[in-house]
């Protein structure tokens, strides 16, 4: 059964995203009586198409799924080519994080003005939406504002990482206990942080960890921590 975000809930009407009612109509060739599910609020409403112009909804049943990571998972990770970055943004939405955040840093391949940074956060919230849905979540992690890695100290989580290739650097199963809430996971651009990117994250809280002897890429890497977490968090 095809799932969908609403944006608003008004009494027992939806309004949907437009790109939905589209989707609905010419894509799935929704039909009266058909049934499709619909997301608000984190509860998910089963409806059967009532009417088709305008779109029309009716409320047959509501679930309360609980198919969401028991931990709040926030990844910033640096800009990389548009083809890898929307495969991050996909992947880490199926594997439940709840914050992306889109950062900047030295070595970073990708440099945005704020024009440009507007349309592709728009995009990126798209992607995330429509993986949510695929995926089946009761949430649409949110996209961050492209951020300046030193803002990142600002972040409030009780447990701060970031992916380092330094030798001093322990596993990642060696943060992670019962207690933890949330989760920042920091990874670099290809070519990892400058020495004095990692030292300045290092004097803010945030641990060294290593993923291994091997050096993975950018998406690589993002989507082995999410699923390590979701492992230890029962995603």
């Amino acid at each position: 059964m095809q799932r969908y975000f609403a944006k608003v809930k008004k009494g027992n009407e939806f309004i949907l995203y437009e790109q939905d009612y589209h989707h609905i109509k010419n894509v799935m060739r929704g039909r009266i009586g058909d049934n499709l599910e619909v997301v608000y609020a984190n509860i998910v409403y089963i409806c059967s198409i009532e009417n088709i112009e305008p779109l029309k909804l009716n409320i047959i049943n509501t679930i309360k799924e609980k198919n969401e990571l028991n931990i709040d998972l926030t990844v910033a990770v640096s800009l990389v080519n548009e083809q890898k970055f929307d495969l991050i943004l996909q992947k880490l939405t199926e594997l439940g994080v709840s914050t992306i955040i889109p950062i900047e840093t030295t070595r970073s391949i990708i440099k945005l003005d704020n024009k440009k940074a507007i349309k592709k956060i728009t995009r990126w919230q798209t992607i995330c939406k429509e993986a949510s849905e695929q995926s089946k979540r009761t949430k649409i992690p949110t996209v961050r504002n492209i951020m300046p890695l030193k803002d990142l100290k600002s972040v409030s989580c009780n447990l701060k990482l970031l992916c380092s290739l330094n030798e001093t650097s322990q596993p990642l199963n060696t943060y992670l206990n019962d207690s933890i809430q949330n989760i920042l996971f920091v990874i670099g651009p290809e070519g990892g942080f400058t020495q004095e990117e990692e030292i300045y994250l290092l004097k803010n809280d945030f641990k060294g960890v290593s993923l291994g002897k091997r050096v993975m890429r950018v998406e690589t890497a993002a989507i082995y921590v999410a699923s390590i977490i979701n492992y230890v968090y029962k995603g």
